[in-house]
């Protein structure tokens, strides 16, 4: 909030999800962006972010992802402010929350529950300088967690398991088969239960990803999955001639995938924004972005890579030399003023 304030955007606050922006006021009638990157990262809160600088490069968990576009950001603006520019429509600078793990992109999903009148987004994330994010990659992020009665391995034998409940499940998830196109996959990322060796388990839990590039085989796999889920709940309690193990299934992330022609007036300025700096641009397959929810809901949006070299992302040996690193920026300043335009210079594309 102090570095929007201070580069002298107005409206500048957190919203009550936790994002912060600020607005950069348009001169005429144009359309309004908005800009972000995101705050969040996939540590934990006690996790060691200090940064350490060997050989002209930066190392720190969260450096790349996504501490450089919120390097990038205020230089965009500070850019545009210092060179006196007058944007044709409003610009919205910001961090967003929620982009990473568990967060659902609830940030982006508040924000513009918040503003109608957004025109467009952009999100400043990712390594490849000149990489463009046009697809997006759906998911839905289940905690299954398996509840039975427990009790002593010996003298309650004969007692359904949780963990037996969940290993059936592991398995059979396991041997699921998914088309290769549109890419289609599942992940069982973490699993935890028990208390003891000599204990039945009493509860037992798996975080499991389910994605494709396609809403209607996401859909078939969830629905596979969740039979899975249910069936073998039922075959521990079968095995042991008892009812009384259950499974509470929870859906926490939901992030949808969607697609937008590559011709679109935001794919194409930003590309012309890379080939005046003498790059050819990269239109990348489908990934998972804050731009996910917009394109999902018919806002044009993208995900544009950032300046530098990275390395390690999502590990606490991320790396980052910002070496020519400038020219992202640029980049990113002629993509946003291709967009909402400048005034007596050029029109809005978007």
């Amino acid at each position: 909030m102090e570095r929007l304030k201070a580069l002298g955007l107005e409206d500048v606050r957190m919203d009550s999800e936790g994002n912060v922006h600020g607005l950069r006021k348009g001169r005429g009638k144009g359309p309004k962006v908005f800009v972000s990157a995101h705050l969040d990262t996939v540590f934990p809160e006690e996790t060691d972010t200090t940064v350490q600088q060997k050989n002209g490069m930066m190392h720190a968990p969260g450096i790349g992802d996504d501490a450089r576009g919120l390097a990038e950001l205020p230089a965009v603006v500070r850019a545009i402010s210092e060179a006196g520019i007058d944007n044709t429509g409003a610009i919205i600078f910001g961090g967003t929350v929620g982009e990473e793990g568990a967060g659902d992109l609830r940030g982006v999903k508040a924000f513009f529950a918040e503003h109608q009148d957004i025109d467009g987004f952009l999100s400043l994330d990712g390594p490849g300088s000149n990489d463009i994010t046009y697809l997006a990659t759906g998911s839905y992020r289940y905690k299954i967690t398996y509840r039975g009665p427990g009790g002593h391995s010996f003298a309650a034998f004969g007692t359904p398991s949780a963990t037996h409940a969940l290993g059936r499940a592991m398995a059979a998830i396991a041997d699921l088969e998914t088309i290769n196109e549109p890419k289609t996959t599942f992940s069982i990322g973490q699993v935890s239960g028990g208390t003891s060796v000599n204990a039945i388990a009493q509860e037992a839990s798996m975080l499991v990803d389910l994605r494709s590039n396609d809403q209607q085989e996401l859909d078939k796999l969830e629905h596979y999955f969740l039979e899975i889920v249910e069936k073998t709940a039922r075959a521990e309690n079968v095995r042991w001639g008892d009812d009384r193990l259950r499974v509470r299934i929870n859906r926490f992330g939901n992030r949808p995938p969607a697609s937008q022609s590559g011709d679109e007036p935001i794919v194409q300025v930003a590309s012309a924004a890379s080939h005046s700096l003498g790059a050819e641009p990269q239109l990348k397959k489908p990934s998972s972005t804050d731009a996910n929810y917009l394109v999902s809901i018919g806002i044009p949006a993208i995900a544009i890579g950032l300046g530098g070299e990275f390395g390690k992302a999502h590990t606490l040996e991320e790396w980052h030399d910002p070496k020519n690193g400038y020219l992202a920026i640029q980049k990113s300043l002629m993509t946003i003023l291709g967009l909402v335009g400048v005034e007596k210079i050029s029109p809005p594309l978007l």
